[in-house]
């Protein structure tokens, strides 16, 4: 069985709520690496989204979460049938 790698989670990642609505904003890397960063977003009926390109820093990815809600509102994580990629 193949080791499960330890992720390092930024200081960014948390739940946010805006307009009602609380989503788990997740940002990581693997631990003890210069990778860049992934961003995953977790509504609160476990939907994920996930944005396919990695981000440089932790600071980018979460201002390009802000700009997605204040562009779309944090209503358009909830809204899609399928799942979502950014």
């Amino acid at each position: 069985m193949a080791k499960k790698e330890k992720l390092e989670h930024s200081e960014l990642a948390g739940e946010f709520t805006d307009d009602g609505v609380t989503v788990l904003v997740d940002i990581f890397r693997t631990s003890g690496s210069n990778e860049d960063w992934t961003m995953e977003v977790v509504t609160q009926a476990e939907d994920l989204i996930r944005w396919d390109e990695p981000f440089a820093t932790d600071r980018d990815a979460f201002d390009e979460f802000l700009a997605v809600v204040a562009r779309d509102g944090i209503r358009s994580f909830l809204e899609d049938e399928e799942p979502s990629v950014h």
